[in-house]
């Protein structure tokens, strides 16, 4: 009896084993590329430009890259057609100048990552309208009709986030991003209230005194309640407004680290840093728990063991803190990961309340520094991956593909079939999955090692190279919807002389 036991606790430990080594179906494998500061892009062509995109994002896609972070408004401005705000001077080298030929980049890039079965997520910066205020605004900007709208503090000017015309201009550029671009994801990362300036104070008293009373606060004590109210009913209303109009586009925020300290709230984690509750004014954990967001990446910049905010301690702190309806990603830093990209990469692998990783910068991993996209790729991301689903919008997959066929008139044999789409956009197929598999081995979509393509066409070219006879694998074909529903999959092809 003992040795059933021993044999069975055996088996169970060697299937968890085999689990954890097998590449995942489902894994958020994101990176964010920044525009603010960015200084080449002025000074490509339109052309040179698009070469540039379409190489990165073959190069991302190649290394298994499938959620693109695009910031499309990096401090009050546009890089994509809008009549809410002026061109960003990040893209011409001058805010309100139009690209030769009125290229758009986002309209570019949704197309490119959607030809590529990537996810386009559009990043804007809620508050930021001026990076440095040495820098000259378009004659169109709306902060000159509106200068009581805006404050400064230090070098930069913002939208200050106190008055409601302000919330209302944000979600009015987010519903319109959504409403006219397709989009996967809207985001945001950790720039709510500013970060502080040692000596000098944020100067939003008089605001507080005007708009406080109606609010629901009455005293000055409740300064830092009203700062947090201020940023939680903009992030309610974007997703508000994202969940009336477009209910599949996720809403997602990256914020700073740390949520709260200990020496704060017994509640938060062992670091001693700056937090996003009491020095950011961002309330994500309520986020999180009114299911305002559908995806939170905490930047855990950090190295493992850092004496005040360790990247281990706050890992554990994330992966408890998440909710039901929001799923946790890592946010990685590049840079601060040289010499522990392994090993902060494993602590995340296979953790089922862990759903994938996201790189800053997306530019610092293709250098392949200290061998970080080598690794990424023969270690980490060795099968292509679906992005996640997520099951609280819509868990619902599309139609079977049906009548797979094969094609051999071109240059290369193509397996090809049909589909019939659901009437709702939830339900339409968004893109396609092939496995090929031995005639004699079982039929087993979990096996992502038995993936072949995925597409967004109704084809895909078959196994080509040495050792590999594509007329003699069984192909079937699966379909997934926006939310990455897989369903089942079409009957067998097998291909058969005439």
């Amino acid at each position: 009896m003992k040795r059933i036991g021993f044999i069975w606790v055996l088996m169970v430990a060697c299937m968890a084993l085999w689990a954890q080594n097998q590449p995942p179906k489902h894994e958020f494998r994101g990176v964010w590329i920044p525009t603010a500061y960015n200084n080449y892009y002025r000074n490509l062509s339109v052309e040179q430009l698009k070469d540039t995109l379409v190489q990165q994002l073959d190069a991302y896609r190649k290394m298994g890259i499938n959620t693109i972070i695009y910031q499309v408004r990096p401090e009050g401005d546009a890089f994509y057609a809008s009549e809410l705000e002026p061109w960003s001077r990040f893209l011409t080298g001058t805010q309100g100048q139009a690209p030769e030929g009125d290229f758009d980049p986002m309209a570019f890039l949704i197309e490119e990552c959607h030809n590529r079965c990537m996810e386009f997520h559009a990043w804007i910066n809620p508050y930021r309208a001026n990076t440095n205020k040495k820098n000259k605004l378009s004659d169109d900007n709306r902060y000159y009709a509106n200068r009581y709208l805006y404050v400064s503090y230090g070098n930069q000017l913002l939208f200050n986030p106190g008055f409601p015309q302000n919330r209302e201009h944000i979600v009015k550029v987010v519903e319109d991003i959504i409403t006219r671009y397709d989009v996967d994801g809207v985001h945001m990362d950790d720039y709510f209230y500013p970060y502080p300036l040692k000596g000098l104070k944020f100067q939003d008293i008089d605001t507080y005194k005007r708009f406080a009373k109606a609010d629901g606060f009455d005293t000055l004590n409740q300064l830092e309640d009203w700062r947090r109210n201020n940023v939680n009913q903009l992030i309610k209303g974007i997703s508000e407004t994202i969940k009336a109009s477009k209910p599949w586009v996720r809403f997602g925020i990256s914020p700073f680290g740390i949520y709260r300290n200990k020496k704060q709230d017994e509640n938060g984690s062992d670091t001693n840093g700056l937090s996003n509750y009491d020095d950011l004014y961002a309330d994500t954990q309520l986020w999180i728990n009114e299911g305002w967001i559908d995806y939170v990446i905490p930047q855990l910049y950090w190295e493992i063991g850092h004496p005040a905010a360790n990247y281990t301690t706050l890992l554990y702190w994330w992966r408890e803190a998440k909710g039901p309806n929001t799923q946790l990603y890592i946010g990685q830093s590049v840079d601060r990961s040289v010499n522990q990209f392994q090993q902060k990469l494993d602590l995340t692998k296979g953790d089922d309340r862990i759903g994938g990783n996201c790189f800053f910068t997306g530019d610092n991993l293709l250098t392949n520094k200290n061998g970080m996209r080598d690794s990424l790729t023969t270690l980490y991301y060795t099968q292509p991956a679906f992005a996640p689903q997520y099951a609280h919008i819509d868990s619902i997959a599309p139609n079977t593909p049906h009548r797979v066929y094969m094609d051999l008139m071109g240059d290369e044999p193509l397996l090809k079939w049909d589909i019939k789409q659901g009437k709702k956009e939830e339900d339409k197929a968004r893109y396609y999955a092939v496995y090929a598999f031995d005639p004699s081995l079982p039929i087993d979509i979990t096996d992502m090692n038995k993936l072949w393509c995925i597409t967004s066409k109704q084809e895909c070219p078959l196994p080509q190279g040495e050792g590999i006879q594509p007329l003699c694998l069984q192909y079937v074909v699966t379909s997934l919807d926006r939310l990455h529903n897989e369903i089942l999959p079409s009957e067998a092809y097998l291909h058969k002389e005439e």
